[in-house]
């Protein structure tokens, strides 16, 4: 080790000076993102403009003593708040299990004693100790190092670990809270703790960014708004005509309230958050954990997803590719640290002691480290420094002799140098081996293994080498050299060394990645990497992933780019390389001012701000840091971007399925609405009495609906583009299909009432209820689909839509001939004749709209959403 720094400054802090300064400083701890507390969370529940609706008629039902209709629409109200409550609560502890950024405890010297503290004690001035494999608890100024490197990825997104000298002109002179020691020992003193290092400003960052509405709700509230103006405007006009009428005034305003139930699906949140559950649960199996309902649907409607690299595109282990030995090209298959994998030559496998060139490159890799490989089940572990941990798994792929023992002697890595050598004994020969940065290994060699064995280094071989450096470079490949000499000795000295080759080394794609960036793209989603790392790197990733990239540009270039140059920028295909959190959130902030659902990907402490600027954060539950995790939406539990694309199409199932029964249920209303209204112009009795209202629009039609949401995804699901953020669940050509249902069992209902008035009021009002109950069940299946058939998407493809139609209809016989709800519904037993002519009536509902679809259809027709 080497000390540069005061003597008082190694010896730490005495308890009462720390004492002083965690007071004066405050804890070492960043300032969480608050909890929110449980009555919060079941409160916001009950916000909901819909929901809000509901409560107003309770209470109105409630007034008048209506008590059965009050509690009947205050248990739907309490069971979509329970649901709804229960989701968001399982994510949050689910997100409470999954958190393991910083270590609880950290070693300091106190009174001159090394002890363990738990990290929020430890204060400015502290001096701190750490080893390979520690987390960073603070920022701090190093005193002394030790082969120290240092993986910053969780702050900058660079993918390499970090090498540190003590040179106080050097920026890499400090370690910083939060990022991790992959190899190496250092002493360091604390300058900055809390809010106050890079960590934590980048935490206040996040916590600037307001909170964010979601698409679908914005959409449901402008549907609720317009639902409540139709249902308060219907119902007040038709009290207030039939009083002018001279009709009784309670049996008026009841008339009303009916009118305003009938309109408003009540079932319709309890239907929302029921399916929205359902789906967040399956996706959960799927490793996509959703922190709130709406997560996965605003997903599904993403048209822009900005991803960060490492460790989401790739599998953040590093990787030998290619090694280079006089112009021979040697290659690996396999990724990661596991050594199931095979080195090729010209395309045939090759190994340790069929080749005396990749021998002496092999004995290097696997004598000049500090890593090793542990195999612990069926995964493998690397322990140490991810470099030599590549390099040592392309070793183990030939079957290379380990050496046997520990170096006899060592210089180990300095950023000076750039270099590390070890000596060891080879057979009866002591050999020293030397791995490094290509240019300064070069400057030690006076050799190299050529095409015909070990020659001169001359100016033109330099050459040589230095191209193929290049070469790699350019590809995006971390670029290590190789070298090596005999000894007599086992003092080191790096002169008079043999070059033995070069090995490129990247982090590699996760291999389903490609496929899953394919199949975003086909379904119109553009995928734009922005990344901390370096441009060369970002390029060659976004090449083996098929990214359409012309421009790249870096975070320095950003800065001189005014926003409308960004903007038309942003529409070429670009990838951003050197990018800050800053950075991230402009971009974000220009594609929303474009009109894009963004969605956003990140695990890093410098990812969060973006994550929760963007319209769905998307942050990495395993390698994922607290600060990304909290300001996600949805965190991927297996940190995979495939797992990402699952997620968008369920998403995309989830908003088709909510179109589907939002349909349907008004669909149902607006039959009950005709009937309604042309009965009381007809001066008619009630047709429909509140309690039959709030049955069909909670029990059958909920429940129906309910199964409607589960419809399966077709396969054209991700083949379209997204659907554009303005459009609202309903349109034109929806609220012709809903008006055309509602005026066809409206009309149905009311002839059925008329037709058996004459038998006495009960019995009509009962066959026109149970009439419209049977329209109403048989219509759902002309919303599976607007354009194919049930006939092509088969019948019972949807067992659990069936079995809830099979349900549905036998509680409304339950309803008819049951005497506990013959009183609570107010109805009577009805004939044959009755449900003969509710058949004749109901059978138009199946038949004509599978008959319109089956002229309209094309073989290879797509499910089209109106």
């Amino acid at each position: 080790m080497h000390s540069e720094n005061p003597p008082d400054q190694a010896r730490g802090l005495t308890s009462e000076e720390a004492a002083k300064r965690l007071e004066e400083h405050g804890p070492n701890a960043l300032a969480e993102a608050k909890s929110t507390p449980v009555w919060r969370i079941l409160l916001r529940q009950f916000t909901g403009l819909l929901v809000l609706l509901l409560i107003a008629a309770a209470m109105v039902a409630l007034a008048l003593g209506e008590h059965i209709d009050s509690i009947a629409i205050g248990m739907v109200v309490l069971l979509n708040g329970v649901l709804g409550f229960a989701q968001e609560w399982r994510a949050e502890t689910a997100l409470a299990a999954l958190r393991n950024m910083l270590a609880p405890m950290a070693r300091v010297v106190r009174d001159q004693q090394l002890v363990a503290i738990d990290r929020r004690e430890i204060v400015p001035g502290d001096l701190i100790l750490l080893d390979s494999g520690d987390q960073v608890p603070a920022d701090a100024v190093l005193i002394s190092a030790l082969e120290l490197r240092v993986d910053e990825s969780v702050l900058t997104g660079e993918s390499a670990p970090v090498a540190k000298s003590l040179r106080s002109e050097n920026a890499d002179n400090r370690v910083l809270m939060g990022t991790h020691l992959v190899s190496g020992r250092a002493e360091a003193i604390v300058d900055a703790t809390g809010p106050n290092t890079a960590f934590g400003k980048i935490a206040t960052l996040t916590g600037s960014v307001g909170e964010k509405e979601t698409n679908l709700s914005r959409q449901l509230g402008r549907l609720g708004a317009q639902l409540g103006l139709v249902s308060l405007s219907v119902g007040a006009a038709v009290a207030l005509v039939g009083v002018i009428a001279g009709r009784d005034v309670i049996d008026m305003v009841m008339t009303g309230l009916s009118m305003a139930v009938a309109i408003v699906p009540e079932g319709l949140p309890a239907v929302v958050t029921i399916s929205l559950a359902l789906g967040a649960a399956a996706m959960v199996r799927q490793k996509a954990l959703a922190r709130r309902l709406q997560a996965m649907e605003t997903l599904g409607s993403a048209s822009v997803i900005c991803t960060d690299k490492t460790g989401t595109l790739t599998e953040n282990m590093m990787t030998t590719e290619r090694l280079w030995i006089a112009g021979h090209q040697f290659e690996a298959t396999g990724t990661g640290y596991d050594p199931a994998g095979r080195i090729l030559l010209e395309g045939q496998p090759i190994r340790y002691g069929s080749d005396t060139d990749l021998d002496a490159a092999l004995d290097v890799m696997v004598g000049c480290t500090h890593a090793e490989l542990r195999r612990e089940g069926a995964q493998w572990q690397m322990i140490g420094d991810p470099t030599e941990g590549a390099l040592m798994t392309f070793a183990y792929k030939g079957w290379t002799a380990m050496p046997v023992g520990k170096a006899l002697s060592e210089i180990p890595f300095s950023s000076e140098r750039k270099r590390m050598s070890t000596v060891r004994w080879q057979g009866q020969n002591l050999i020293q081996l030397v791995k490094g940065a290509p240019e300064q290994v070069l400057d030690v060699c006076t050799h190299w293994r050529g095409p015909k064995g070990t020659a001169r280094l001359t100016a033109q071989d330099r050459d040589n080498i230095l191209d193929a450096y290049a070469t790699y470079a350019a590809r995006g490949l971390r670029v290590i050299a190789l070298a090596r000499r005999e000894v007599s000795q086992a003092e080191v000295k790096e002169e008079q060394l043999e070059f033995i080759g070069l090995v490129g080394m990247v982090d590699p794609p996760r291999p389903e990645v490609r496929a899953a960036i394919q199949a975003c793209r086909s379904a119109g989603i553009r995928v734009i990497m922005i990344t901390g790392d370096g441009p060369l790197t970002a390029r060659a990733i976004a090449e083996k992933l098929n990214f359409p990239v012309e421009r790249t540009i870096t975070g320095a270039e950003l800065e001189n780019i005014d926003d409308e140059a960004l903007a038309q920028l942003l529409k070429q295909p670009v990838l951003f390389a050197r990018t800050s959190p800053a950075h991230k959130m402009r971009l974000i902030r220009t594609l929303q001012s474009q009109g894009h659902i963004v969605a956003m990907t990140g695990d890093g402490v410098n990812d969060a701000p973006a994550l929760k600027k963007a319209d769905i954060g998307v942050a990495m539950g395993t390698r994922g840091t607290d600060v990304a995790k909290d300001a996600a939406d949805l965190v991927l539990l297996d940190d995979n971007f495939a797992t990402l694309e699952r997620a968008i199409r369920e998403g995309r199932r989830q908003f088709a399925n909510i179109q589907r029964f939002v349909r349907y249920l008004l669909s149902s209303n607006a039959g009950e609405v005709v009937a309604i209204l042309v009965n009381l112009a007809l001066g008619g009795p009630l047709i429909f009495l509140p309690t039959q209202i709030l049955w069909m629009n909670l029990v059958t039609d909920g429940v129906t609906a309910l199964m409607l949401g589960l419809e399966p995804g077709t396969p054209d699901q991700m083949t379209t583009p997204p659907r554009d953020p303005k459009a609202g669940i309903l349109n034109r050509t929806a609220m012709w299909i809903i008006l055309a249902f509602g005026a066809y069992t409206g009309t149905a209902s009311l002839y059925l009432f008329h037709t058996f008035l004459h038998e006495g009021e009960i019995v009509a009002r009962t066959a026109a209820f149970s009439g419209m109950v049977l329209f109403e069940k048989v219509s759902v299946f002309a919303f599976r689909s607007f354009s194919r058939p049930c006939w092509r998407l088969g019948w019972f493809s949807n067992p659990l839509l069936v079995l809830a139609l099979l349900a549905m209809i036998g509680a409304q016989l339950a309803a008819v001939y049951w005497p506990p709800l013959q009183t609570l519904l107010r109805t009577a037993p009805l004939g044959w004749e009755h449900w003969q002519m509710i058949a004749l009536f109901a059978a138009p509902l199946i038949v004509v709209p599978e008959i319109i679809k089956t002229l309209r259809a094309k073989p290879a027709e797509q499910d089209a959403t109106y």
